[in-house]
């Protein structure tokens, strides 16, 4: 039913991007291209993290292969046979809505329609204490009004430092301080740690402590001082019984969603369900995708009415992104309609 590309491409940071596992300059993606019989073209991105999706596997190239060819042959993704590829299940997702709507507006919504911006948080990544102070500032000039941290690399007190600096300008009424410690914390240390960053009224932690431990991260949840937000405690998490055990073993404050980690949007679709059933409110981010898959993010927020800051900023990272009708005016993403920018074509260039 469709002629299938798949091109891949390394996407090059601006500059280091550092998380409490290591510091990435450098990104591999695959784009997967489908063309119907009318010529009309959709476009995805299939993008594992390194050492992190569950996905990242040696057999990647080939189960990707094997899974574009059968969607452009049958029409249908497998959605069944790729829970446990989310990478490859959600680019098939953007492709195929990118067909089926016929533009790069992939929702129908104010958002879609240039009517209204989706709110961010500014992200500050891990640096050298000057850096990241540096990279606050700028955040600040910019107004955001929520700010999200990552902590874990550098020395604690040297974090709390910053976060007093923050504290000390701008209110809880004022900039909304998110931080993530990417796992970064002991289970042995996790609350007293908690403890110390609840003076500055934080509105969550992601992650405190290394994913896989769900009693002991249970046990935190009950007694934090501070809303803790899962993330990577959901990656692997691909069934519905599984996601339903997790949440009810852990109830945690917050659940974070990011498509190509966590089962595309229909898996993503399948937790927002199973949280809501409990009481337990989410946000999405996206996963270091460019800007294609930033782009079909942001419209897969925008259909689920999103009012709470989302993490849509990082597909303006790269020196070598790919050209869409994204913006970010203050501290909102907005989309731009029709500008004239032809993804597709940006994409098989990369090989001409």
């Amino acid at each position: 039913m469709f002629k299938a590309q798949i091109i891949p491409h390394r996407l090059v940071f601006k500059e280091p991007a550092g998380t409490s596992r290591g510091v990435y300059r450098t990104r591999n993606v695959h784009y997967v291209i489908l063309t119907d019989e009318t010529g009309r073209t959709g476009i995805g991105e299939c993008a594992p993290l390194l050492k992190l999706s569950c996905d990242d596997r040696p057999d990647y190239e080939e189960v990707l292969r094997q899974a574009v060819d059968l969607t452009a042959k049958t029409g249908v993704i497998p959605f069944e046979d790729l829970r446990p590829w989310p990478s490859i299940l959600c680019g098939l997702e953007m492709a195929t809505a990118h067909l089926k709507a016929g533009s790069l507006a992939l929702s129908d919504t104010p958002f879609a329609r240039s009517e209204a911006g989706i709110p961010i948080n500014g992200l500050i990544w891990m640096g050298s204490y000057e850096r990241m102070a540096e990279r606050i500032r700028e955040k600040t000039a910019q107004h955001f009004h929520c700010l999200k941290l990552k902590i874990g690399a550098i020395d604690f007190e040297k974090e709390l430092d910053l976060l007093a600096r923050i504290r000390e300008e701008f209110g809880p009424d004022v900039v909304e301080l998110r931080v993530d410690a990417n796992g970064a914390f002991s289970p042995a240390d996790a609350k007293k740690k908690l403890e110390r960053l609840a003076q500055f009224e934080l509105h969550s932690i992601e992650q405190p402590i290394r994913a896989g431990n769900w009693e002991a991260m249970g046990e935190l949840c009950r007694e934090t001082p501070i809303p803790i937000a899962l993330d990577e405690e959901l990656i692997g998490i691909n069934n519905p019984e599984e996601k339903a055990r997790l949440l009810d073993t852990i109830l945690p404050q917050y659940i974070i969603l990011k498509p190509s980690l966590h089962g595309g949007f229909m898996g993503g679709d399948e937790w927002i369900k199973l949280a809501a059933e409990r009481d337990i409110p989410y946000w999405a981010t996206s996963a270091l995708e460019s800007n294609i898959g930033l782009n079909a993010i942001a419209h897969w927020c925008a259909a689920h009415c999103v009012t709470r800051a989302q993490g849509l900023g990082t597909g303006m990272l790269y020196t070598n992104n790919i050209e869409m009708p994204l913006t970010v005016k203050g501290d909102k993403l907005h989309y731009l309609g029709e500008t004239g920018c032809d993804p597709v074509a940006a994409v098989r260039a990369l090989v001409d």
